[in-house]
């Protein structure tokens, strides 16, 4: 998958999960606001292990 199917994969994600109001809104958000990265992956990363998330990630880049 290369960048441009990412961005689209994203965005159809967003839409479907959020709406395109809100879609558009978070995608705003994300834009003109700084963003606490370290906060943010803990919120994702909660409740894993370090070997799952390696995992996980493995296999992602794998494809």
């Amino acid at each position: 998958m290369d960048d441009t199917e990412i961005i689209i994969s994203g965005i159809e994600v967003l839409n479907r999960s959020l709406g395109i109001t809100n879609a558009l809104r978070f995608l705003s958000l994300l834009h003109n606001e700084p963003t606490d990265y370290v906060e943010i992956s803990k919120r994702l990363y909660d409740g894993q292990t370090i070997d799952e998330i390696f995992d996980r990630a493995k296999k992602n880049w794998e494809g």
